[in-house]
C-alpha cells in the first residue's frame, strides 16, 4: 500500500539527486517554493496532506525524471530500496492470445518485450500497453499498466481479468465471490460485467500506471 511518508520521501530524494532542496525543486517546477515544505505535509488537525498529482507531474518534467525513477525513490513501495529490474511487457490486445500466460496465469513464452521498473517483490509481475479508448478516462491509449499477479485483491482495486476464452478486460473489482466475479467498467459508456468463477483464467491487480 502506498504510504504518505513514502511519497514525501521520494520527493525529497528526487530533490537531493538533482542537488536541490525541496523548496528549490518546487521553484524549478514553477510551483510555490513552500509547496514541499515540512509544514505543508501535515494539516493543523494532524491529518496527512498529500502532494497533488499535478505537482508531481511538474517536478518530473522539470527534472527529466521518469515515473519509474520516481517510484524507485519510494523505497518501501518498491520493496527493495530502489532496485530496478526488467519485467515483461506486451500490448493489451496481445494478452488474449495463446502462448503469453501459463496455466497459473503467469507470463511465459518469448513474445514479450521488456520494461525497466522498480522491484515490486513479485517475480511474476508484467506490464500491458493500453490501446484504444475503452478504458478512458482512467487509462488512455498509450498508457502502460504494471500488473502484480501475487498482489492481494480487494474491492475497488483496478484489475486485469482474462477469461478462459481469451477475453482480456481492465476494470474495477466490485466483488469476488466463490461463484462469480463482478467488475465495474472504467468507461461509463461501456457495460459492467459479471463472470462465473469457472470461466475466469485469472484476475490480477494493477499496481501502477505510467501516463
Amino acid at each position: 500500500m502506498l504510504k504518505h511518508g513514502d511519497i514525501w520521501q521520494a520527493i525529497d530524494q528526487l530533490a537531493r539527486t538533482h542537488g536541490l532542496s525541496p523548496s528549490g525543486l518546487a521553484r524549478r517546477a514553477g510551483l510555490d517554493p513552500t509547496t514541499f515544505n515540512k509544514s505543508k505535509r501535515v494539516a493543523r488537525d494532524g491529518r496527512p496532506r498529500w502532494p497533488s498529482t499535478e505537482s508531481i507531474a511538474k517536478i518530473l518534467e522539470a527534472t527529466g525524471a521518469s515515473v519509474a525513477e520516481f517510484v524507485a525513490f519510494l523505497g518501501t513501495v518498491a520493496g527493495s530500496g530502489g532496485a530496478l529490474r526488467r519485467i515483461p511487457v506486451i500490448g493489451y490486445a496481445q494478452a488474449g492470445a495463446k502462448g503469453f500466460f501459463d496455466d497459473a496465469g503467469f507470463p511465459t513464452g518469448t513474445g514479450w518485450d521488456e520494461l525497466l521498473f522498480p522491484e515490486l517483490g513479485d517475480s511474476h509481475a508484467y506490464a500491458l500497453e493500453i490501446s484504444g479508448d475503452s478504458m478512458t478516462p482512467v487509462y488512455r491509449d498509450g498508457d502502460t499498466v504494471v500488473v502484480s499477479p501475487e498482489a492481494n485483491l480487494r474491492r475497488g482495486d483496478r484489475v486485469v481479468l482474462r477469461t478462459n476464452a481469451g477475453e482480456v478486460l481492465a476494470k474495477q473489482l466490485a466483488r469476488k465471490g466463490n461463484k462469480k466475479i463482478e467488475l465495474l467498467s472504467l468507461n461509463a459508456s461501456h457495460p459492467d460485467h459479471v463472470f462465473a468463477v469457472e470461466d475466469v483464467a485469472f484476475v490480477h491487480r494493477i499496481v501502477w500506471v505510467s501516463q
